[in-house]
């Protein structure tokens, strides 16, 4: 091989090495830019990315870990101790888990599990004002037209096999879930970080919500 072309091979090497290692760095500079944006409520990534979104995006997006979330017992529950996932979240500031909490609590359960492949990828949510053990379950008929357990605390073990019930403590369900005296808004979508990003309310379609979380998942690495 000649020298002209043990320059080429090493200008061609170089930039293949170049390239390798703009393509992360790029992607992360990109994605902290875009990231502070939407944050910052000045940029509705999900309507610049061409999905015709089903759900009402927060915005700007709250972070969870902003708020006092306690664990049953009593003890600090971060979301960052959390597993990295996206997740379906039901929220509910009433001692009573009415029909209308029982029912987006079977439907995220429902939509979880139609998820198939990337089930491992969403986890559920519940936080309430109140621990579960003083919460009420106000049905006697469930979703699916069984009837109900003998308390809400039976609920969740039976019907709600891992989902995370937190408490949201020093009354800030108003400042983190404002969306509930304004709408009929029932539960959320939270990003892997712990944003909430996404509100739902009772009358959605669960194949509409199936396809507001295929779109994300294809498009995120959580």
């Amino acid at each position: 091989m000649s020298e002209a072309q043990d320059d080429i091979q090493l200008r061609n090497n170089r930039l293949v090495l170049l390239t390798i290692i703009g393509i992360p760095v790029t992607m992360i500079l990109t994605g902290t830019w875009l990231w502070y944006f939407v944050i910052n409520g000045k940029l509705d990534l999900v309507d610049a990315l061409g999905t015709a979104n089903m759900g009402t995006l927060v915005q700007p997006p709250r972070q969870l870990d902003d708020y006092p979330l306690l664990a049953q017992n009593g003890e600090a529950g971060p979301y960052a101790d959390l597993p990295l996932k996206w997740t379906l979240l039901v929220v509910n500031n009433d001692p009573v888990c009415d029909a209308t909490c029982e029912n987006s609590l079977y439907m995220t359960r429902q939509i979880h599990i139609a998820m198939g492949k990337e089930l491992n990828r969403i986890d559920r949510m519940y936080i309430s004002e109140v621990p579960v053990a003083e919460t009420q379950l106000g049905v006697a008929q469930l979703s699916d037209e069984r009837p109900a357990p003998a308390s809400f605390a039976e609920y969740l073990e039976a019907e709600q096999k891992g989902l995370t019930p937190l408490v949201l403590g020093d009354r800030a369900f108003d400042q983190l879930f404002p969306e509930l005296a304004a709408d009929q808004t029932t539960w959320y979508l939270v990003d892997p970080a712990g944003w909430v990003m996404m509100s739902y309310t009772g009358d959605i379609s669960y194949k509409d919500v199936i396809s507001d979380l295929k779109f994300l998942l294809k498009n995120s690495n959580g």
